[in-house]
């Protein structure tokens, strides 16, 4: 087998690692759920997380913590440097899923109800979605 086709099957399988990790970090962390279409919405939530992270970094009304929290994740994600290599087919990923969980859970809960309220972009299904996993009321 080429070099090439070992890169993207390498790729592709990391990708869907991270992806069901990441289904795994949202029935871990989040309440349970009965309902398979819950999960479903609460996975269909990431373009407008990013968006909500994106507004609250740059509102000066959050507290300091939350905007200090979005920089030092951004820039462990940017680093090259891990706890666990990013070469390393599942688990390489996984350490960053699992931070990016905790943090995204530990931002929602700093910040609060009203300046998840005031930044979120989407549907009003996705904000009460996004608190229930958070555990923000």
């Amino acid at each position: 087998m080429s070099d090439w086709w070992q890169v993207v099957l390498a790729v592709s399988g990391s990708l869907v690692a991270v992806w069901l990790s990441l289904v795994a970090l949202f029935c871990l962390l989040g309440r349970r759920y009965d309902d398979p279409a819950r999960l479903r919405d609460a996975l269909r939530l990431l373009p407008d997380v990013l968006r909500l992270l994106r507004r609250l970094a740059a509102d000066p009304a959050v507290p300091r913590g939350v905007r200090v929290r979005l920089v030092l994740l951004g820039i462990y994600l940017v680093l090259p440097i891990d706890v666990v290599p990013d070469f390393i087919p599942v688990i390489g990923y996984a350490d960053d899923v699992v931070l990016i969980a905790l943090v995204l859970r530990s931002v929602a809960r700093r910040a609060g109800a009203d300046a998840l309220d005031r930044h979120w972009p989407g549907t009003p299904e996705g904000l009460a979605t996004l608190k229930q996993l958070a555990g923000v009321r």
